[in-house]
Formats: structure tokens, C-alpha cells, sequence
């Protein structure tokens, strides 16, 4: 079976000097470590290690054929979207970010497929970076679930999604500048609780705002990491909408209504979860995705899926091929 993994993320092995580039401080630099290790760092903190996996396609193939992964669908760490950031040095800085993409792409023997990254704080921008860089060889963005206090409710944001559809852009959505800081600061609490919670709040966002009854069926988007915690308090968010006027916002319709309208990865890292996220979200609309390189996704890529003791045969080769394939628009 054809085996696609439609999120994991890349990092440039070296960074221009930005903050002599834009002006400011604490733009992203790559501090090397060892001759296969580095610390990202921003201004004088830092953020992440990380090792060769994450810019060597050598490295990143040699994994995938251990792991059985056919193609990869690579896309900027969230930490460089850059949406705080002047939308004239986001939009450089993007541009960057997005040829180097397609360098390491053109170094991966045709296995390594990309995601551009875009100035979202900017729709016009956006719009026109988007537009490069599937002219360029990308397939679609990856964008970050808010622009500050903005939902993907918000106007603009719905104006550049529906530009991606007319575009044929594939969109996955990834959480990024997660809620309480402060309240999630110990035991990693900003990855474990925040990213489910932010996703969540994506969604549902989408929803109760109206976004997807703006929105033509024909945008392909998905969520990271299983669609965070939506799934799972989907019936919450089900009977507060039935019992409660303020609950519906703009939704012409109950929130089971939409779950044809996007899909989510896989990256739940448990069966019966798996499973339970394939009964919501229907078969054909759960994507092979890992959060390769980093320590907290998949170790083995696709080994929930295929490993599943609930999952038919039929229904693994959706999720790890074909969902995926139609997801990006490729055979």
C-alpha cells in the first residue's frame, strides 16, 4: 500500500543572521552543537534541540525506509511563521523558509513533498506568497490556528482559505502560540494540554463562525494531531448547540453537520483512540501524519495504523495512502 506521512517538519541547517536582517531581536538562529546536532535559539534563548533530520534528506530517507514511509509531506516548525512579526519581514522571511523547502524536496529522489509557509498576518501577502509557491512546486500551506486574538472565523483568514481552494491548495492547520503560557509552563503542559486545546478551539471556530458555510467544498484542510481534543468533545459541543441559542453563532447547521468539511491526522499515538477518531470522523477523513522528527510524535511513522487491532485492512489503506493522496491532489 502506498504510505504517506502528510505532517512532519523541517529546520534549516543555517539561518542569515535576522536580526541583523529585519532589525529587532529574538528572530530564530541555529546554533550547531556537534556535526549532526543544534540548538534553535531565539535571541539568547534556547528553544529546541535538534538534530540532522531535520535539514539532511539522506537522514530523513534513510528513516522513512526503516519505517516503510513511502513519500513525506514536509512543512516549516510553527515556530517560524512569524506572525507577530512587521508582514514585510514575514513575508520575506517566508519566502526564505519556502525555497528552502523545495531545496531539501529536490534532494529527496521525488519522496519529499512540501508545504508553504506564509505571512498570515498579511491576507494579501499570504495570498500572493501562496499563489508562488505552488507556482514553485509546493502543495499547498501550512498555517497556524490564529493571528493573535483572530480565529479562523475571522474574515480575512476565511478570504485567504477560500483563496487556497480556488487555488487548489491543499491547507493543514497547526497549532502554534498556545493559550495560558503561564498556566502550562512546567512538564511540557504547552504541548500536552495547550496544542489539543488550540486545535479544538480551531475547529469549533470554524464551525459556530460560519467559516465553512462561506467556504467552497472544494477546500482541502486538515488538522494536526488528531483534530486535538474536537473529536472527543464533539458531543459537548453538540448538545450545547441544540439546547442553546448564543451556542450557534453564524452555523446554519449542528456541528456533526461539518465533519465531511476537513479531516485530521492521525497523530493520537494510541488504538483505541485511533479508533474511536476514525468512528467520529468517518474513514475517509483521518490522514497518516506523525509530527516526524520531534521526540513527542510517532517513533516508528505509521506503525498505529498499521499496527491497529481495530482497523480493517481497507480502512489502513485509506488512511496512510489515499485520504492522503486526495488531501494533496496527487496520484
Amino acid at each position: 500500500m502506498s504510505v504517506i506521512d502528510v505532517h512532519n517538519h523541517f529546520f534549516p541547517e543555517t539561518f542569515p543572521d535576522l536580526d541583523r536582517r529585519y532589525g529587532g531581536t529574538d528572530w530564530p538562529a541555529v546554533k550547531r552543537t556537534g556535526p549532526d546536532t543544534a540548538t534553535v535559539m531565539l535571541g539568547d534563548k534556547p528553544f529546541r534541540d535538534i538534530d540532522a533530520a531535520c535539514w539532511d534528506p539522506t537522514r530523513r530517507l534513510a528513516d522513512m525506509d526503516r519505517d516503510g514511509v513511502e513519500r513525506q509531506v514536509i512543512s516549516a516548525t510553527p515556530v517560524l511563521f512569524s506572525y507577530q512579526r512587521k508582514p514585510e519581514h514575514a513575508l520575506d522571511f517566508a519566502r526564505l523558509m519556502n525555497d528552502t523547502a523545495l531545496e531539501i524536496c529536490a534532494r529527496g529522489q521525488g519522496r519529499l513533498l512540501a508545504l508553504a509557509q506564509v505571512p498570515l498576518q498579511d491576507v494579501d501577502a499570504a495570498c500572493r506568497e501562496a499563489e508562488r509557491a505552488m507556482r514553485s512546486g509546493h502543495h499547498g500551506v501550512q498555517i497556524g490556528n490564529h493571528v493573535g486574538p483572530k480565529n479562523l472565523d475571522d474574515d480575512g483568514l476565511v478570504a485567504f482559505l477560500h483563496h487556497c481552494a480556488d487555488l487548489g491548495a491543499a491547507v493543514l492547520v497547526h497549532p502554534w502560540d498556545m493559550m495560558e503560557r503561564e498556566r502550562t509552563a512546567k512538564y511540557m503542559m504547552a504541548w500536552t494540554v495547550g496544542m489539543p486545546a488550540e486545535t479544538q478551539l480551531a475547529i469549533v471556530s470554524m464551525i459556530l463562525g460560519g467559516a465553512f458555510d462561506r467556504l467552497p467544498r472544494s477546500l482541502r484542510l486538515c488538522f494536526a494531531h488528531g483534530g486535538g481534543s474536537f473529536a472527543f468533545l464533539l458531543g459537548r459541543l453538540e448538545n450545547a448547540w441544540h439546547h442553546k441559542d448564543t451556542v450557534r453563532g453564524k452555523s446554519e447547521h449542528p456541528p456533526s453537520h461539518y465533519l465531511d468539511r476537513f479531516s485530521v491526522d492521525s497523530a493520537v499515538f494510541d488504538d483505541r483512540t485511533l479508533k474511536f477518531l476514525v468512528d467520529t470522523m468517518g474513514e475517509d477523513r483521518v490522514l497518516l501524519g506523525s509530527d516526524y522528527p520531534f521526540p513527542l510524535g510517532e517513533q516508528r511513522v505509521g506503525a498505529l495504523v498499521r499496527e491497529s487491532n481495530y482497523l480493517s485492512d481497507a480502512v489502513k489503506a485509506k488512511i496512510v495512502g489515499a485520504n492522503v493522496e486526495r488531501f494533496l491532489g496527487v496520484g
